[in-house]
């Protein structure tokens, strides 16, 4: 139970649509169940979503699917969205058996389930990315926004090569409350996008690139020392990083 589920309950107390009574038995059940679950490999941090908005997200590198799995059942079962990054098809088969509404996103390497809410998406997030190469980071950052209750466009292949692409979606662009850039060889498209805008830009450097560009290094490294103000970096292929900036960011912005 986060902040907006209890806001909706009180709101429903307001209308004389649910008991107070009954609203007070909903919230100290909540707050009375252990705040994590110890399945001796893992222990499952059900009061995240409490403390931070949204549930725990389970990175898949290094776990086997057996205890993906396990770990997904656990969070699903207190009825929370689950998401999954960094997995595979054989982690993802093995959710299924346990989670069989649960989605997958093989090139974004994503693993979701959201739960059914009647709240709409918030906000804008839009999610650009220089080139096609760079779209699987770029997707892991707009489907983590996505399941993290925001309304994302996507603005993919408009690299610096061919700037006539991005200038032609401008105006999407400052539609935006917040925009993440993401981008590999030199990098320099954030620093591009943050001097069209107004709004919060996060950088996301991709491993994408030639020798030269050190797995990524290089276009960390400028995206760092971009001349352009309001642009923030995460780390190299973080794009589950950048979507939960994103949506802190989004969600204020939002709310006023």
């Amino acid at each position: 139970m986060n902040e907006q589920v209890i806001r909706t309950l009180l709101d429903a107390v307001g209308r004389g649509e649910v008991d107070p009574d009954e609203a007070a038995r909903r919230i100290l059940e909540a707050w009375r169940r252990a705040p994590f679950e110890d399945l001796g490999f893992a222990r499952v941090d059900h009061h995240r979503e409490v403390r931070q908005g949204f549930p725990e997200v389970v990175f898949g590198g290094g776990k086997t699917p057996e205890q993906i799995a396990a770990i997904a059942e656990r969070i699903v079962a207190r009825e929370q969205t689950l998401l999954v990054t960094r997995t595979t098809r054989e982690a993802f088969e093995a959710v299924r058996a346990r989670v069989p509404d649960a989605t997958f996103d093989p090139d974004a390497r994503v693993i979701v389930r959201r739960v059914p809410s009647a709240e709409p998406a918030v906000g804008l997030i839009v999610v650009a990315a220089a080139g096609t190469s760079d779209v699987p980071v770029a997707e892991e950052a707009a489907l983590a926004a996505e399941a993290m209750g925001n309304r994302v466009e996507r603005l993919y292949d408009v690299g610096v090569a061919g700037l006539h692409r991005l200038l032609q979606a401008h105006e999407r662009l400052i539609a935006a409350h917040v925009i993440v850039v993401v981008a590999g060889m030199e990098g320099a498209l954030p620093s591009v996008v943050g001097g069209l805008v107004s709004v919060p830009v996060i950088a996301v450097p991709t491993s994408i690139g030639y020798g030269a560009s050190f797995g990524g290094l290089a276009a960390l490294l400028a995206m760092l020392n971009a001349c352009a103000p309001g642009v923030a970096v995460v780390n190299i292929d973080n794009g589950f990083g950048a979507a939960t900036i994103a949506s802190r960011i989004n969600h204020l912005a939002a709310a006023r």
